[in-house]
C-alpha cells in the first residue's frame, strides 16, 4: 500500500480495503487480478461468521457517508489482505491520504509496483461499528485464519531443506511430525471445503492436541538452545558449533515451523467447533476468542524464536559465501578441505534462503557510502558484501575508513612506504564501518578471512571526537575518539585524503554529547573532594598555629 498521489484516479477507485486488525483488511468490491495470489482466503471461517464480516462492512459504509458507486463495492467479503509496513506506520502516525467519498484513498503496491487505486478505512473508523456489530468472535476467527495461512506459506517454501537432510538425520521424529502434520492438514482442507467442523471431522484430531503440544515442547528448547550457542560475541565458537550442527539447526527450525503449522490448524478447528456452538450458547462465542488470544501468544512467541534462528543460520552462511576464498568453515575428518566446507555452507543456504527471505526480507546489497578514507591502492569490492550482512534492518552505512594498525612492529618511520604494498595484500590494517546507528571496528585480515568483527559502539557512546594533521614530515591524518569505555586513535597513510578523514570525524561529531547523568555523576565526584580537601586546609592551619604556639613556648627570653 502506498500514498502516491499521481498514481491515482479518485473516480475509479472500486477497491475497499477495511482494516479490522493491526495490520489486517478484509477485502471487498473489485480485486484486480495482480492482487488475487496475495490475498488471503477466509478458510475455516464459517458461514456465520462471513455472514457478519459483511454487515460489519455495510455498517462501516453507512458510518464512513460512502458515495457513489463505491457503496456497491460493500456487496460482500472477498478475503483477506496485509497491509504493508509503510501504510501500518502511516495509520499508526495519523497520516492523512487523499480523501474521496468518506474513505482514505491510497494505491495498492505489489512487489514495487503500483497495481491498483483503493480505498483504505483504517481500524480508527472501524472501531464504533465493530461494536456495533459484536463481531468479535468472528475476527477471532479471522486471526486464526491469518496465522494459519501465514505459516502454511513458510513451510511450504521450506519443503526442499526437509528432502535434503532428512535422509541423514532424525528420520523417526520426522515420521511421527509429518503424520500429525498429515492428519491436521487433512481436516483443516475439508472443514474449509464444507464450511464448518462436524462432529465426525473433529473426532479425527481431537486426540491430537497432547501430541502436537509434545512436539512443540520438544522443538522450542532445541530452537532455543541453537540460538544461544550461535548468537555469542565470538565467532569462532559459535563457528565452530555450525559446521558441527548445521543441518541439525535448519532441521530443528523446519520441524518447529511444521509443527507450529499443525498445532494451528488444530486450534482453528477447536475454535471453529466453538464458534459453531456459539450460535446458541455465548459462553462457546466467548470461548473461540480465548482460544484464538492463547493461540496467537504462543505463535508469535514460536515464530520469533523460528525467525531469529532462521536469520542467524542464514547470516553466517551468507557471510561464509562472501569470504574471497579463505578456509572460513574448517571441517574434521574427510570433509576438512576447504571446497567441501563451502560446498556444504552452499547447499544449506540454497536450501534455507527461500525461508529466510520469507520470514526476514534481506538487506539490500551495499554501495560504496559517501565518505571513504582507504589508501588509493585499497579495493572496497571484497569488504562491502560480507559487511551487508552485519548491517541491521533499515541500517545505512555513511562512512568506510581504513586506519593503519598502531600496534603493528612494521609500521616504523620510513618503513611505511616499503611495507606499504605488503599491507595492500595482507589488509593488514583496520577496518572502521560507521553507520547511522554504531562504529563496527575489526582488523581486515579477520574481516576477510573468517568475517570477524571486533568492536561494536553505539553512536550514543561518543563523547568526543578529534582530527589531527600530521606536522612537518609526518602529513598523516588521525582521528581520535572517546567514549566512557575507551580512548581509540585512527592514524590513516599519507594518501589517505585529509578532507575525507575531516568529513569522517564530522560524522562522528554528529553524535558528541554527554549525557546529564554522567555529567552529574562527574560533578558528585568534584562535589565530594572539596569539603575534605577544606576541612584538610583547615587542619593543616590548626596545625600551624598549634606548632607556632609550641614553637614560641619554648624560646629563650621568655
Amino acid at each position: 500500500m502506498g500514498t502516491d498521489d499521481t498514481a491515482l484516479d479518485p473516480a475509479e477507485a472500486s477497491t475497499v480495503l477495511v482494516e479490522v486488525m493491526p495490520g489486517i483488511a478484509l477485502v471487498a468490491g473489485e480485486v484486480p487480478p495482480e492482487l488475487k495470489p496475495e490475498l488471503i482466503d477466509l478458510g475455516i471461517v464459517p458461514g456465520p461468521d462471513r455472514k457478519q464480516l459483511s454487515a460489519l462492512l455495510a455498517s462501516v459504509g453507512n458510518a464512513a457517508a460512502l458515495g457513489g458507486n463505491l457503496a456497491n463495492a460493500f456487496t460482500g467479503v472477498q478475503g483477506l489482505y496485509r497491509l504493508s509496513e509503510a501504510t501500518q506506520a502511516l495509520l499508526r502516525n495519523g497520516a492523512t491520504l487523499v480523501i474521496k467519498d468518506g474513505a482514505n484513498l491510497g494505491t495498492v503496491m505489489l512487489r514495487g509496483k503500483i497495481i491498483a487505486q483503493a480505498r483504505l478505512i483504517p481500524q480508527s473508523t472501524v472501531n464504533a461499528a465493530q461494536r456495533a456489530a459484536s463481531v468479535g468472535p468472528a475476527l477471532a476467527m479471522v486471526a486464526l485464519q491469518v496465522m494459519l495461512s501465514e505459516v502454511t506459506g513458510l513451510v511450504r517454501t521450506n519443503l526442499a531443506l526437509t528432502s535434503q537432510v532428512i535422509a541423514d538425520i532424525r528420520k523417526e521424529q520426522w515420521a511421527e511430525l509429518k503424520g500429525l502434520v498429515t492428519v491436521v492438514d487433512r481436516a483443516v482442507d475439508q472443514a474449509r471445503e464444507i464450511g464448518s467442523v462436524p462432529a465426525s471431522l473433529w473426532d479425527d484430531v481431537a486426540g491430537s492436541g497432547t501430541l502436537l503440544q509434545k512436539q512443540l515442547e520438544l522443538y522450542q528448547p532445541k530452537v532455543r538452545d541453537h540460538i544461544g550457542k550461535i548468537s555469542g560475541s565470538d565467532a569462532g565458537t559459535h563457528r565452530a558449533y555450525l559446521q558441527a550442527n548445521a543441518e541439525a539447526i535448519a532441521f530443528d527450525a523446519h520441524a518447529l515451523l511444521s509443527s507450529l503449522k499443525a498445532w494451528t490448524g488444530y486450534q482453528a478447528l477447536r475454535a471453529a467447533k466453538a464458534r459453531a456452538a456459539g450460535q446458541e450458547d455465548t459462553a462457546e462465542a466467548r470461548y473461540a476468542e480465548v482460544i484464538a488470544r492463547d493461540t496467537r501468544k504462543e505463535f508469535e512467541t514460536s515464530l520469533a524464536e523460528a525467525t531469529n534462528l532462521i536469520d542467524l543460520l542464514t547470516r553466517e552462511l551468507r557471510i561464509i559465501a562472501e569470504l574471497p576464498g579463505s578456509d572460513a568453515w574448517p571441517l574434521p575428518g574427510k570433509r576438512k578441505d576447504q571446497k567441501a566446507a563451502r560446498e556444504i555452507a552452499a547447499r544449506l543456504l540454497e536450501a534455507i534462503a527461500p525461508l529466510a527471505d520469507a520470514l526476514h526480507p534481506p538487506t539490500p546489497e551495499l554501495t560504496a557510502p559517501d565518505v571513504v578514507c582507504a589508501p588509493e591502492t585499497l579495493e572496497l569490492k571484497p569488504y562491502l558484501p560480507i559487511l551487508r550482512w552485519f548491517l541491521e534492518d533499515g541500517e545505512s552505512l555513511r562512512v568506510l575508513g581504513f586506519p593503519e594498525q598502531l600496534d603493528d612492529p612494521g609500521i616504523l618511520g620510513g618503513a611505511v612506504g616499503m611495507l606499504a604494498a605488503v599491507m595492500d595484500k595482507q589488509s593488514a590494517r583496520t577496518l572502521v564501518a560507521v553507520t547511522d546507528r554504531r562504529i563496527l571496528t575489526t582488523r581486515t585480515n579477520a574481516f576477510l578471512e573468517r568475517g570477524e568483527l571486533h568492536d561494536d559502539t553505539p553512536l550514543d557512546r561518543v563523547r568526543y571526537v578529534r582530527v589531527t594533521t600530521g606536522q612537518g614530515g609526518d602529513a598523516r591524518s588521525a582521528v581520535d575518539l572517546i567514549t566512557p569505555d575507551k580512548n581509540v586513535r585512527w592514524e590513516f597513510r599519507e594518501d589517505v585524503g585529509t578532507e575525507d578523514v575531516e568529513a569522517l570525524a564530522a560524522v562522528l561529531a554528529e553524535s558528541m554529547t554527554i549525557p546529564d547523568d554522567e555529567r552529574e555523576a562527574l560533578r558528585e565526584r568534584g562535589r565530594a573532594r572539596v569539603p575534605a580537601a577544606v576541612e584538610e586546609n583547615a587542619s593543616a592551619e590548626a596545625g600551624d598555629t598549634a606548632d607556632d604556639t609550641a614553637a614560641k613556648a619554648v624560646m629563650p627570653g621568655d
